[in-house]
């Protein structure tokens, strides 16, 4: 094949394998630069996967209902989940079922009772899944994220 000729045959190449096409797009690659009668190999053109997973439980609440009890250490907000609070693990659902907790009892947002939350959020999920409740009390100590972790969810002392 001449100089001349091999432009010609990618050009050919290109428009009968329907050159930008990118779901049937093939690639023509010459096996040699003998006569235009050389078999060629076919790659087909690939397309990547989507990187993004999607939430089964998107839309739905976390939180099923709240409630406040007396102990004898003081008041007790119990925080129950619905079944897509048990079981999501989306990125950023800690903060909604949070924000759903606040909609259902403003009094819920007091100091050290988020800690609790997201620590009960992140762990209490793993320990134990079907726990009926999780405990926020508003008496304990309002000692950050790190420490209420240290303390299983309950700075100050144990839960009774």
């Amino acid at each position: 094949m001449t100089r001349w000729q091999l432009p010609l045959v990618l050009t050919a190449v290109a428009v009968l394998t329907g050159c930008g096409s990118a779901d049937t797009a093939q690639v023509a690659i010459p096996t040699s630069t003998a006569a235009p009668t050389t078999t060629t190999k076919r790659v087909p053109a690939t397309i990547a996967p989507p990187t993004t997973t999607v939430d089964p439980y998107a839309g739905l609440p976390l939180i099923d209902h709240v409630s406040w009890t007396e102990n004898v250490d003081g008041p007790r907000l119990l925080v129950v989940p619905t079944q897509a609070g048990r079981r999501t693990a989306a990125p950023g659902t800690d903060e909604l079922a949070w924000q759903e907790v606040r909609a259902l009892d403003a009094d819920a947002d007091a100091p050290g009772m988020r800690d609790q939350f997201l620590c009960h959020w992140v762990w209490a999920r793993m320990v134990a899944p079907d726990k009926p409740s999780w405990n926020l009390e508003p008496w304990r100590p309002d000692v950050g994220y790190q420490a209420t972790v240290a303390a299983n969810c309950n700075p100050g002392g144990p839960e009774r």
